[in-house]
C-alpha cells in the first residue's frame, strides 16, 4: 500500500485522517515495525498492523485524535500481555499523527516522491505532527552508523539499559546493518525511532522483480495473486489479445514477438515463471534463464515428465547439470492438489514469497534481486 496516497485520498474525502505506524517492537507482535494503518474519522481503515485487540485499541486511540480540533501526534507504549490480554507478550510503541487540509499540501508531496520509489526521511516529532525531510537514505549518524535503505536498525533509546539489553537478545542491536551492496532492506528494518522525538522512515520498499511469461488462465490467476505482495511484476506474452484491459499497479504487460529474448532484459536476481500455451516456446525461455545463469529462480509449470523431457533437451543442447538442477518443475506446493488456477496461483505465490525471504535473508547480493539498488 503506498501509504502517501492513501493519506491524501482520505484528506480529500473526509477532511482529515490519522496514521498509525508501528515505530518499534520488542518481543512477539502481530506486526513488524513499520506496519502502517490510516484511519478515517468514521472509524473506516486502510492497511493493519495486524488486528485483534492491538489494531482496535489503536484505531481507538486514532479516532479520539481525529476528534480533536488541532492536529496531534503521540507516541504510545502498549505491551501486549499486560495491557491488552494478548498471548504475543511483546511490547509495541505506535506513533499516531492526525494529517488535515491544512497538511494535504505535504501529503501530496510525499505521495509523488513515492511514486517514483523507495525513499528515506528523518522527522522530528512534535506535539502536532512529524517534521519530515526526504534524505534518500544518506548516513544519519555522526558516529558513522549506516541507516539507510540498506537496513536501518529498529532502535528505540528512551527506554533505558535493561530495554535495550532485550533489545540486543531480539537481534535488533544498535549498528546492525546489511551489506552496502544489499538493494532491499530486510523485512522489519523500515523505521529507525530515536528517542521521543526523531524518526527515520523508509517508505515505498523496492520490490522482488518477478518475470511472468504466459497470459492464459493460470498466468492471470497468478499476476493476481502477486498483486498484494512484495513484487514487480513483468508479464510478456506474444498475442495482442492475452492481456485482459487493466492490471495490478505492480504489473507491467510486454507484449512480445520472441519472448525467450526478453529474457536478457530481466533483472539479474529476478525470479523467473514461465508457463506459455507452448512447450517448445517454454523450452526455449528456460533455456535462455538457466543458461543465463543468473536469476534468484527459474520455474516451469509442468510434471514429473515434462521435467524429465526439459532435462534431456536442456542437456543436449550444452546447459550444465549444476544448472539444470536449479529448475523448478512442477511449481507450487506439492500440498495442493487442485488444478483450479487459483488454486495453482496461491501455490506458486507462496513458494515465489518463500524464496524471496530466502533470497532477502542469505548473503547473496540484494542489488541483483532489486535489479539495482533501491533509492
Amino acid at each position: 500500500m503506498r501509504i502517501w496516497s492513501v493519506v491524501t485520498e482520505m484528506i480529500a474525502s473526509h477532511g482529515r485522517c490519522a496514521l498509525v505506524t508501528v515505530a518499534a517492537v520488542r518481543g512477539s507482535a502481530p506486526r513488524e515495525a513499520g506496519a502502517r494503518i490510516v484511519v478515517a474519522p468514521d472509524g473506516g481503515f486502510r492497511g493493519t498492523i495486524g488486528g485483534g485487540e492491538l489494531e482496535w485499541q489503536a484505531i481507538g486511540v486514532a479516532r479520539d485524535a481525529l476528534s480533536r480540533d488541532a492536529p496531534i501526534a503521540t507516541l504510545g507504549r502498549f505491551t501486549l500481555g499486560p495491557d491488552l490480554g494478548q498471548c504475543c507478550g511483546g511490547c509495541v510503541r505506535l506513533l499516531t499523527e492526525v494529517f488535515d487540509r491544512n497538511r494535504l499540501d505535504e501529503a501530496r508531496a510525499l505521495a509523488a516522491r513515492e511514486a517514483t520509489g523507495p525513499f528515506v526521511t528523518r522527522g522530528r516529532i512534535g506535539p502536532r505532527g512529524v517534521d519530515r525531510l526526504v534524505v534518500d537514505g544518506a548516513p544519519l549518524d555522526a558516529d558513522g552508523t549506516d541507516r539507510s535503505l540498506h537496513g536501518p536498525t529498529i532502535v528505540d533509546t528512551s527506554a533505558g539499559r535493561d530495554d535495550a539489553s532485550e533489545g540486543r537478545r531480539d537481534g535488533q542491536s544498535r549498528g546492525r546493518r546489511r551489506d552496502d551492496n544489499t538493494g532491499v532492506a530486510p523485512a522489519g528494518d523500515p523505521i529507525v525511532l530515536e528517542g521521543d522525538n526523531v524518526v527515520v522512515e523508509r517508505f515505498c520498499d523496492a520490490r522482488c522483480p518477478v518475470w511472468l511469461f504466459g497470459a492464459g488462465h493460470v498466468g492471470r490467476a497468478l499476476m493476481l495473486a502477486l498483486a498484494p505482495l512484495p513484487f514487480e511484476v513483468t508479464w510478456i506474452d506474444e498475442r495482442a489479445d492475452a492481456f485482459p484491459a487493466a492490471a495490478p499497479a505492480n504489473v507491467r504487460t510486454v507484449r512480445s514477438a520472441d519472448p525467450a529474448g526478453e529474457v536478457a532484459r530481466a533483472p539479474a536476481g529476478a525470479l523467473i515463471v514461465v508457463m506459455t500455451h507452448s512447450h517448445a516456446r517454454d523450452l526455449a525461455i528456460v533455456h535462455a534463464a538457466l543458461a543465463a545463469g543468473r536469476f534468484g529462480y527459474v520455474g516451469l509449470i509442468g510434471s514429473a515428465s515434462k521435467r524429465a523431457r526439459f532435462t534431456r533437451r536442456l542437456g543436449e543442447a550444452g546447459v550444465p547439470d549444476t544448472r539444470i538442477a536449479k529448475l523448478v518443475c512442477p511449481i507450487g506446493l506439492s500440498t495442493i492438489g487442485s488444478k483450479h488456477p487459483a488454486a495453482i496461483a496461491a501455490g506458486v505465490a507462496v513458494q515465489l514469497l518463500e524464496r524471496y525471504e530466502a533470497l532477502a535473508e542469505s548473503s547473496a547480493p540484494m542489488r541483483d534481486v532489486a535489479g539495482g539498488t533501491a533509492r
